[in-house]
């Protein structure tokens, strides 16, 4: 996984609440375990018409939010089932922070577990940021700081010491684990010592 410290983008607005992870991936592109390959087909059925045509006025079809890294959106983003194809198919998009009012659990986790920074903020604060989408301006966000800059603003955000330090360092569930690796094969030993009957084919 790569580490996240800062990332500098117009921002795409889609102010749309309710967002679920159906939405994000439809069901019938859940058929891969990769991660890559996804991007195409992100809000697919917002994208695309009947007949696979982009539709020129959602917004990630149209430049310069067809390379937007920072995805502001309406409230319980992420709802719905616990695919972790949806992170997956926004950071394939090339999207690596979501900004919202507020995000359904699991898609939340998942996003820390696949690269994704996504921050929680009052309506106010989305309000105001999302006036630089608009205006096609970039913004910035900073993890290590914790802020995110736009114009001569700023904005503080909250987020869990133990997340932040995962996604700082590119810690995944499975590079948490090889931290640990010499405490694993000690364990591995003494058992095979203690119990090798365990071990017997």
């Amino acid at each position: 996984m790569k580490k996240f410290t800062t990332v500098k983008s117009i921002p795409a607005y889609l102010p749309i609440v309710n967002i679920d992870t159906d939405m994000i991936i439809p069901k019938q592109f859940l058929k891969t375990i990769k991660r890559t390959g996804l991007g195409k087909n992100l809000f697919f059925e917002m994208r695309y018409d009947e007949k696979g045509n982009k539709i020129n006025n959602f917004i990630l079809n149209n430049d310069p939010f067809t390379k937007s890294k920072i995805l502001i959106a309406g409230k319980n983003f992420g709802c719905g089932s616990s695919r972790e194809h949806a992170p997956w198919a926004l950071l394939d998009f090339g999207i690596t922070c979501v900004i919202s009012s507020s995000f359904a659990d699991i898609f939340y986790s998942n996003c820390f577990k696949n690269g994704i920074l996504p921050i929680t903020l009052s309506e106010e604060e989305i309000k105001e940021i999302s006036e630089y989408s608009n205006r096609k301006e970039e913004i910035s966000v900073n993890l290590s700081d914790q802020k995110i800059k736009f114009g001569n603003k700023e904005i503080n955000f909250e987020i869990d010491e133990f997340k932040k330090k995962c996604l700082m360092e590119g810690l995944d569930d499975i590079a948490l684990s090889l931290e640990k690796i010499d405490n694993i094969v000690s364990f591995e030993k003494e058992i095979k010592s203690n119990k090798p009957w365990i071990f017997n084919d």
